[in-house]
């Protein structure tokens, strides 16, 4: 597979920063959620931006829900279930076993409104998500929400657990793994109900948030390519990764400008794809196919990105 370019990406500016995951519902409208815990709307191509809620902690990952509901990863305070129409919240899991979630990140939501959500790690909260990465702490985990409440833990010892997505038959569930640099597959039905398997690996970034399109390939959005320098500094003492982490984020390994977004098929190999920088528009950490186009979303830029057919 060739990567295209980004050329021709418009952009469409926001009221706010930091759309770190992007939405699309029937009528082609575009929910996200910004830094300031604002979910939006945008319609009219940017015309209108709408403020539907305000919740608690950061949105992250954000998905169409049942009942019109918005299903959203709200970092320390878990997965929220949120009204665009009366910009009502419900908490629908803010602790496991007694353990408060610390960075409830993306997830996917099945037809029958089963939901599989990442919690990245146990130790360093979101913004400290360098750390993590330095660490190694594997401690990233999956869980699914039943309809009726239940929390069961689907996978766990990930290196940053990440994007989810679901199979466009349910059949499986994609993982991002940011610090493996990888794919898994977790078979939810069949023979190989429950097994976990490498999806995708070796990739050349860190994987952030995934989603299904209506292409019925399964998108994932990788905001830097893999830094030199952080094998590096992973190996070193405990004594001194600990003074790489005390350091300004100026001077820690951190992403570069290009970016990247890849279209998976069933069998995990990359069909589709886009790479390169976007000016104006960096850590693109969302991406959703959407009749052709792709909407991207970005952790520090105050613009959708939208790259045509």
């Amino acid at each position: 597979m060739t990567l295209a370019s980004f050329e021709g990406t418009t952009l469409i500016p926001i009221n706010g920063r930091g759309p770190e995951d992007v939405v699309l519902d029937g009528d082609g409208r575009i929910y996200t959620g910004l830094d300031d815990g604002r979910i939006i709307r945008i319609s009219d191509g940017g015309h209108r931006i709408d403020t539907v809620a305000r919740t608690p902690g950061r949105p992250l990952g954000i998905e169409l829900g049942r009942d019109g509901e918005l299903v959203v990863c709200a970092s320390d305070h878990g997965l929220l279930a949120v009204s665009p129409e009366t910009g009502a919240i419900r908490t629908l899991v803010d602790t496991v076993a007694g353990q408060r979630i610390l960075c409830c990140n993306n997830a996917a939501v099945a037809a029958d409104g089963t939901v599989y959500f990442s919690d990245s790690s146990q130790r360093f909260p979101i913004p400290e998500f360098r750390a993590d990465l330095i660490e190694r702490t594997g401690s990233g985990r999956v869980f699914r929400r039943d309809p009726d409440g239940t929390v069961t833990e689907v996978m766990a010892g990930l290196q940053f657990a990440n994007g989810v997505a679901l199979a466009p038959d349910e059949s499986f569930l994609v993982v991002a793994e940011t610090g493996g640099c990888a794919l898994h597959r977790l078979w939810l039905s069949g023979q190989r109900a429950g097994q976990c398997e490498l999806f995708a690996s070796g990739l050349s970034g860190y994987p952030d948030n995934a989603a299904t399109g209506t292409d019925g390939l399964i998108w994932v959005a990788v905001p830097s390519p893999a830094v030199t320098t952080l094998p590096v500094v992973q190996r070193l003492p405990d004594p001194a990764r600990a003074l790489v982490r005390a350091l300004p984020e100026r001077l820690q390994p951190s992403p570069g400008r290009t970016v990247s977004v890849l279209g998976f098929d069933e069998s995990g190999t990359a069909v589709r794809g886009h790479r390169g920088v976007v000016d104006g528009f960096t850590m693109l950490t969302g991406v959703r196919e959407y009749d052709g186009e792709l909407y991207c979303g970005s952790l520090v830029a105050s613009a959708i990105a939208v790259v045509g057919r």
